[in-house]
């Protein structure tokens, strides 16, 4: 933007501020306005200053706002997020000053907005573990995505400005994040916007030409649609259909994907535009209205049946809805021709914001499911933030399966779903007793992956029910979780069972069942939760004599902790307060090694001060060790290691893979050729052709851990190793 004047500036400001209010004044009431122009004085108050460069902020304010509403198609409060923002962040209002002026909902979705900004300030989104606090931060309210790809929106408007590797860095962020996301909420003219600019500036190069050759072939273009459409309006027009007639020429984006997919020049692809009928229908008549539209351009031209796509029957997730086919056109060329109704057109063109309106301002259930979704990924994910971005990229593409009941009704389920997916997407109780199907005439497992037009038939069995490793072969939110529900219903079953047991053998042996023998017990066998001392009884992992003779020892045997042998308190002369050492000598300190995490040389450790038990070293991402930090800041003691000391520590493994003869030798013999490393258990289940089980291994430190988990993967068969601990990564 060209610098301007105070005295140019203000006019600008005010033509601009009037043109938000009428492009959504259709959508607001008046009290709406007022808000509104409270929300733009606070703005208006807090960027003007001496310096013209806030005057410059507030029309970026404003051109933002104008996307919101023409573009997107928002309202009230989206309108005054992205009027105030800015100023939450530069912390001129707090949060709690816009709940008392504008409510929750807009405290909200601001949050969320300077959640985001501070991602941006501290690091590349692209390449850090942001991407996922990214995502968090729109997973609460659909509306800071909305708000956000308008921000991101207009930096590439104004990213002429940048140098050409931030330009670069830009286009790489949006075709891997705005993009897809742009694309699953239905905004198809803001995907291929940026489109188009994030491949300018990827390649300028390849842009420049395809666009050369666009403007060369524009007239002759224009003048094949013409002679294209005369017909069919002429017959439209007699039949008396009320209708517009658009054209569009495709971006250059999707014509260099179809130069390159097909492996033709540009002169070589014939559908570069298509034809776009909209016809002024509502309610009931939308469907055949859009049909005897079909018939027409069918009956002027010959249709490819293998093109036709019916997105009116079984609309898009993402809500587009339209008639798409192609025909064989004059000079025996193809041309994409889409029909569809108003309303139609509006959602297509700005997506979920319009659907919204059309459904009379309430959420629609197909995104908050997406959301929900997105949220379970989030929670669950345990792979590094690059791995999550390239899933997400791929899961936000659309891409959907359709298959049917044996009555023929349509289920319409994610990419990669399989026959369990199918059964809990019909009842839940038909998804925990699956025990396989019957897909087109053929006996498929559970694991089978839909195809489109399927005809599933599901095989129950009365004595199924979910398995943990059900959970490595659904992707559906809705069997994901109600596979962990059972799960978790499970283990609180189990764990009635063994108290059950316990209260009937100590009233056998003559011994008061009250808390302090249960403490008694959960200390004995190392257990943080009563649930899960009850849930080892239930499935036979403790002995009652063992248990009888841990509460009958007549004597009390007083075993005091064995410190380590590299723990030490120092008193530092350059640090205030105490320091706990890792070192080959010892000081009186009793301590022991939290089992929740498993400390290991080279891990970033604290200490903290346990009630009977000395200090506990946990690790310091460990789960517990950040609410013990949380709670008890004041039993917290730094720690730190000095030598790797001749000892080794333990740590559990979580291994996943193929349930073949030999597996389990395999890497138990590859763990005995590590002359540091020692196998001290190791438990497996298998199910489905997949085992997984967790090996307990001792090991010098983090590096020497690292290696042995690199050799692990390499071993033929296992699919996946890492480190079983309670970390929050």
């Amino acid at each position: 933007m060209e610098t301007l004047t105070e005295q140019q500036y203000r006019p600008l400001i005010l033509k601009k501020y009037t043109t938000v209010l009428k492009s959504c004044r259709n959508l607001i009431t008046n009290q709406d306005i007022r808000q509104i122009r409270q929300a733009f004085e606070i703005a208006l108050k807090n960027e003007v200053d001496a310096s013209t460069l806030n005057y410059q902020e507030i029309i970026r304010i404003l051109d933002i706002t104008l996307i919101i509403t023409q573009e997107i198609g928002l309202g009230r409060t989206s309108i005054i997020c992205a009027m105030l923002h800015r100023t939450v962040e530069k912390e001129i209002l707090t949060l709690q000053q816009i709940q008392e002026m504008f409510g929750d909902k807009v405290t909200q979705i601001i949050k969320g907005l300077k959640d985001i900004s501070h991602i941006y300030a501290t690091q590349k989104i692209v390449d850090s573990e942001n991407f996922r606090k990214l995502l968090l931060s729109f997973a609460e309210d659909i509306r800071v995505q909305l708000i956000f790809l308008a921000e991101k929106l207009y930096a590439l408007r104004q990213a002429g400005r940048l140098s050409a590797t931030e330009q670069k860095q830009l286009a790489k962020e949006t075709s891997y994040i705005y993009i897809p996301f742009a694309h699953r909420l239905g905004l198809y003219n803001i995907k291929s916007e940026m489109e188009d600019t994030a491949l300018r500036y990827s390649n300028s190069k390849i842009y420049q030409e395809i666009e050369q050759k666009l403007k060369e072939s524009k007239t002759a273009r224009e003048a094949y649609i013409a002679e294209f459409i005369a017909p069919i309006t002429e017959e439209l027009d007699r039949k008396k259909i009320k209708y517009k007639m658009k054209y569009r020429t495709k971006t250059i984006a999707s014509i260099l994907n179809k130069m390159r997919k097909s492996q033709v020049e540009f002169e070589e692809i014939y559908d570069i535009f298509a034809v776009r009928f909209i016809i002024d229908s509502t309610g009931e008549n939308e469907k055949p209205d859009c049909w005897r539209v079909y018939s027409i351009v069918t009956d002027k031209y010959t249709p490819n049946p293998q093109r036709l796509r019916d997105w009116i029957s079984v609309p898009k997730s993402n809500g587009y809805e339209s008639l798409q086919t192609t025909v064989l056109g004059p000079q025996n060329r193809w041309v994409e021709v889409q029909i569809r109704t108003e309303r139609m057109d509006e959602i297509a063109e700005k997506g979920f914001a319009a659907h919204w309106k059309y459904k009379g301002g309430s959420s629609d259930s197909i995104i908050e499911n997406w959301l929900n979704e997105l949220r379970d990924i989030l929670e669950s994910n345990k792979e590094n933030a690059i791995d999550l971005l390239d899933d997400m990229k791929i899961n936000l593409q659309d891409k959907e399966v359709h298959v049917f009941t044996p009555k023929g009704d349509l289920i319409t389920l994610q990419a990669g779903a399989t026959l369990l997916d199918f059964a809990y997407a019909i009842h839940t109780n038909i998804g925990s007793k699956c025990a396989g199907g019957i897909v087109n005439n053929r006996i498929e497992s559970l694991k089978y992956i839909l195809k489109n037009g399927d005809q599933i038939s599901v095989i129950t069995a009365a004595n199924q029910q979910p398995k943990a490793d059900w959970l490595n072969f659904t992707v559906t939110s809705k069997a994901r979780n109600k596979i962990r529900q059972f799960l978790n219903e499970e283990i609180n079953h189990q764990a009635d069972i063994g108290k059950e047991t316990l209260m009937r053998r100590l009233k056998n042996w003559k011994i008061e069942y009250n808390d302090e023998v249960i403490r008694k017990l959960m200390q004995h066998y190392k257990y943080k939760f009563a649930l899960d001392f009850y849930h080892g009884i239930a499935t036979g992992k403790h002995e009652p004599s063992e248990i009888k003779e841990i509460l009958t020892q007549t004597e009390e045997k007083t075993i005091p902790a064995t410190p380590h042998k590299d723990i030490k308190v120092v008193h530092p002369k350059k640090i205030d307060e105490d320091v706990l050492l890792i070192d080959k000598n010892v000081d009186n300190v009793e301590y022991k090694f939290a089992r929740c995490c498993n400390p290991v040389y080279g891990d970033d450790i604290i200490g903290f001060v346990s009630i009977g038990e000395g200090i506990k070293v946990h690790r310091r991402l460990c789960k517990n060790a950040q609410e013990l930090m949380r709670r008890y800041p004041y039993r917290i003691v730094k720690t730190q290691w000095t030598n790797d000391g001749a000892t080794s520590y333990q740590t559990v493994l979580n291994i996943t893979g193929k349930d073949e003869p030999g597996i389990i030798t395999k890497i138990t013999e590859m763990i005995g050729k590590d002359p540091h490393a020692t196998l001290r258990a190791i438990s497996v289940n298998s199910a489905e052709g997949l085992f997984d089980g967790n090996l307990t291994v001792l090991i010098d430190n983090t590096d020497h851990l690292a290696q042995l988990i690199s050799r692990l993967k390499h071993v033929a068969g296992v699919i996946k190793v890492n480190r079983h601990d309670s970390m929050l990564e």
